[in-house]
């Protein structure tokens, strides 16, 4: 991602602390740093206001932080990331600043209103969540690479799909090709045959293909932080008629769903066409299960 990218990140942050009377955001979640500024690290901070957009971290992000984080004034220091703001005088007293309430924890919070009792706190949920949720150019580029990737991937697997192949065979062969290929796994990859398939996150396991499996496959790569997700049912040998039936069912429910999918639809509506789909060819009670969710820098993103 390129220093514009990042910068115009950021200008659409701040019209967003704008418009809700906010005059800065001390970030905490490590996706949202990932988004805002580029930073890969498993610690920092980033402390935004209207003027001025700092970054927190300690020694072991020296280096790094310093060839991923170009947009940001960066801070290095031992201690808590609200111990180095206070250090250096980062936050300004009577400013009204926005914390992300879904990922501060109570001592969190507790430092920061101790560290600067006459900032007006405001606690937030999902701001930079929704921010992300409308992705721009590059991170659609990422998301179509991982998909392809993920694509290529499975066409390899397929003919691995006989009896007498584990779960746990596929499974590693799936993370081994999307280390090889991309930035490796998206998540841990389900692999589950007969029953198995059953339980919507099984485990891949030592259980054999058996003639006549359904076999449940969700794995997907990741390509420069953004994620894909596949599901796709193949069946062990030649597929019966009730497998064929329920096949198509699931398939054009979800057709249904990718038909009504475009601006102005919400999820709930998209979730409804979908899940009646089932419902009326008699198979609704097995449908426990989300309709979909947004791709980023999660795995599960807004929109959902």
């Amino acid at each position: 991602m390129s220093n514009q990218i990042f910068s115009s990140r950021l200008n659409k942050l701040r019209t967003v602390l704008s418009a809700q009377g906010l005059d800065g955001i001390f970030i905490t979640n490590l996706t949202s740093i990932r988004y805002i500024c580029g930073f890969t690290g498993s610690a920092a901070s980033c402390l935004i206001t209207q003027d001025d957009s700092y970054f927190i971290s300690d020694g072991r992000y020296d280096v790094q932080s310093g060839k991923q984080v170009k947009n940001m004034e960066r801070y290095i220091d031992f201690g808590t990331h609200i111990s180095i703001v206070t250090k250096n005088n980062l936050i300004q007293n009577g400013l009204n600043l926005a914390f992300e309430s879904d990922h501060t924890s109570v001592s969190q919070y507790r430092a920061m209103t101790d560290s600067f009792p006459k900032v007006d706190w405001k606690s937030t949920s999902m701001l930079m969540e929704n921010l992300q949720a409308v992705k721009d150019e590059s991170e659609l580029d990422a998301i179509r690479t991982a998909v392809e990737i993920t694509d290529a991937v499975y066409a390899e697997i397929l003919p691995m799909l006989k009896p007498g192949t584990t779960e746990k065979e596929v499974a590693n062969h799936l993370v081994l090709r999307y280390r090889q290929e991309s930035d490796g796994e998206a998540y841990s990859p389900i692999v589950a045959g007969g029953s198995n398939g059953a339980l919507p996150h099984a485990v891949p396991s030592d259980r054999p293909f058996e003639k006549g499996d359904f076999i449940v496959i969700d794995a997907a790569a990741k390509y420069a932080g953004y994620h894909a997700d596949m599901t796709r049912t193949p069946v062990v040998g030649e597929a019966t008629e009730k497998h064929i039936e329920i096949y198509n069912i699931v398939k054009g429910s979800q057709q249904a769903g990718c038909d009504a999918a475009q601006a102005g639809v919400s999820c709930k509506d998209m979730d409804t066409i979908t899940r009646e789909y089932i419902t009326e060819r008699g198979y609704g009670e097995y449908y426990n299960h989300g309709t979909g969710h947004g791709l980023g820098l999660e795995i599960h993103t807004e929109p959902r």
